[in-house]
């Protein structure tokens, strides 16, 4: 009688003990985001600088970060102080990102 107590025991207790450990992490709360890494600057040529609608015409290289093949595209900037450092025909690095159905400038500097 023991025997079939000492049994019935065990398997009640070792499924019971697997659940606990295999617990689905609920009350967890999700690791915090990474910052964005530093991506490779994409390489350019200005084509053109409109200060007041705060665009830029760039031709491109590829975007790896944006998924994004060679050409020439109009983007909004950031900051539209980014436009003081650039002038048609400059060679230039830069970095976009995408907000909402756009692409935005984040920087852009001379390629020296």
């Amino acid at each position: 009688m023991k025997r079939y107590l000492l049994i019935a025991t065990l398997c009640l207790a070792v499924p019971a003990y697997g659940q606990q450990a295999a617990s689905d992490h609920s009350g967890h709360s999700p690791a915090p985001a990474k910052a964005k890494a530093q991506s490779a600057l994409a390489d350019g040529e200005v084509r053109k600088v409109d200060r007041d609608a705060k665009k830029i015409t760039l031709r491109h290289g590829p975007i790896p970060s944006l998924d994004m093949p060679p050409m020439t595209m109009v983007y909004q900037v950031k900051d539209p102080v980014l436009l003081d450092r650039v002038k048609v025909g400059d060679k230039v690095k830069f970095d976009a990102e995408k907000v909402g159905s756009n692409y935005a400038i984040t920087r852009i500097e001379s390629a020296k």
